[in-house]
């Protein structure tokens, strides 16, 4: 029986792929002569999924690709690998935060390092995990669940490839975890070949300008009042309370001295800011990246693995495709979470400026169907959808995506802090700002 469920989620055919890998992007083979195939029914989740991805007739970056290789390109030569955050990832990929949940900070959060170790990934650790599960160095008896995730992420990490990722909350900061960790030598592997970073966490997609939650019982409590606020509104006269984490307080100045800070505290760590999707988000990204951040991870409010009120969950935050729109193009590395699981969305979130996708739910649900290889699974369909979509599109990395591979039925709005695109302009050096067109398609 299985641990986990995704309401409003695709957890079927998510868990289809955690079994079946690269077989689950094709129909099934054994109707293969006697079906006859065209677009099904699918449900739009949101204004990502909305977008067409279109590939042009003419395609002069395939004709350079045909030159150089001295033959016709395929869907093989599409090359994936990239630079995320300062790291080398071998896909534009990286596992996201999982915390101090009981999903996130179990046995499932170690199996999913260890498979986000094989593929060559990034792997970001969630808040609070210190606070609420303690630490011990290498050596004790009892080990942490933070220390259990990256010392699988280690034994299994191929040489110069992926990262570590620790997240740092307020209540972190008052046990401070960075500190902790910089010092600790079971990270010496990590720091010493560059491939350890740390994220200033500013809110989540799942609950925007709230901090993390989770339920806990009598006992635990208790344990926990001295550094979390725990309420008994989920059950007054029961044994479950909510344990609330605060979100912290931020301006654009404080921002850029957390920025400094953690540059000049920790010169080997790579610096990382998460936010939640705020309708500021094209301010605070660039504001972090004026400050030295290595990267910017906006969570749209489709993402969240963790427990949240229903009315955040269903109206608070902008969507994924709105956060991107506002932050037009990048001024450096841009990541985005919220709702991915398959190539075609990754793919839209490329092409309008992002350098990689985070997998949240859909990792955590493929673990749970397999605790072995489900992540790699998974990861390996969406790698096969995107070498074959980036190559219809006529290209062959994924940072030559840009936003005029897409097409949007419903219109795309123009940004406030400056101009679009002209429909003439040569697009084909990387992302920009989409061209506003009307639901006909016609550029204004």
């Amino acid at each position: 029986m299985t641990a986990l469920g995704t309401p409003g989620f695709p957890e079927r055919e998510i868990r289809a792929r955690a079994r079946n890998g690269t077989a689950e992007v094709f129909p099934d083979p054994a109707t293969y002569g006697t079906r006859l195939y065209g677009p099904g029914p699918t449900a739009v989740a949101d204004g990502l999924d909305r977008a067409r991805i279109v590939p042009p007739v003419f395609m002069p970056q395939r004709l350079e690709k045909l030159i150089d290789l001295a033959r016709e390109p395929e869907f093989t030569d599409v090359d994936l690998g990239c630079r995320v955050g300062g790291f080398t990832t071998r896909l534009p990929l990286y596992l996201s935060a999982f915390g101090s949940t009981r999903a996130g900070s179990g046995d499932l959060a170690v199996h999913a390092s260890r498979q986000a170790a094989r593929l060559g990934i990034p792997m970001v650790i969630g808040e609070n995990m210190i606070p609420v599960h303690g630490y011990r160095r290498a050596g004790d008896a009892t080990r942490s669940a933070l220390l259990a995730r990256v010392e699988a992420y280690l034994d299994a990490a191929p040489d110069g490839v992926g990262g570590v990722v620790v997240q740092q909350s307020t209540e972190d900061a008052d046990s401070e975890v960075w500190n902790l960790l910089y010092s600790d030598p079971a990270f010496r592997p990590l720091l010493e070949s560059g491939r350890l970073a740390f994220e200033l966490k500013t809110g989540q997609g799942a609950k925007p300008g709230l901090g993390g939650m989770t339920v806990v019982d009598r006992a635990e409590a208790e344990l926990l009042a001295r550094r979390f606020t725990v309420s008994d509104v989920l059950d007054p006269a029961g044994e479950r309370r909510l344990r609330c984490a605060t979100p912290g307080t931020f301006t654009d100045e404080i921002l850029r001295q957390q920025l400094r800070f953690m540059r000049n505290n920790f010169p080997k760590a790579r610096t990382w800011v998460k936010f939640h999707p705020g309708r500021d988000i094209a301010h605070a990204a660039r504001t972090a990246w004026s400050a030295g951040a290595d990267a910017v991870t906006v969570d749209g409010a489709e993402g969240g693995t963790g427990w949240a009120p229903g009315v955040f969950l269903d109206h608070v935050g902008l969507p994924l495709a709105e956060c991107l729109r506002r932050i037009g193009r990048p001024d450096g590395c841009l990541l985005a979470t919220g709702g991915m699981w398959e190539g075609g969305r990754a793919v839209r979130a490329l092409a309008l400026g992002a350098t990689a996708v985070g997998l949240g739910r859909a990792a955590l649900v493929a673990v749970d169907e397999d605790p072995e290889h489900g992540l790699e699974r998974l990861a390996d369909s969406i790698a096969l959808e995107l070498r074959l979509l980036v190559s219809a599109l006529g290209k062959y990395t994924v940072a030559a995506l840009g936003p005029e591979d897409l097409w949007w039925p419903d219109g795309t709005p123009s940004y406030a802090d400056g101009p679009t695109v002209p429909a003439h302009a040569d697009l084909a050096a990387g992302p920009a700002r989409p061209v506003v067109t009307d639901p006909a398609g016609a550029t204004p």
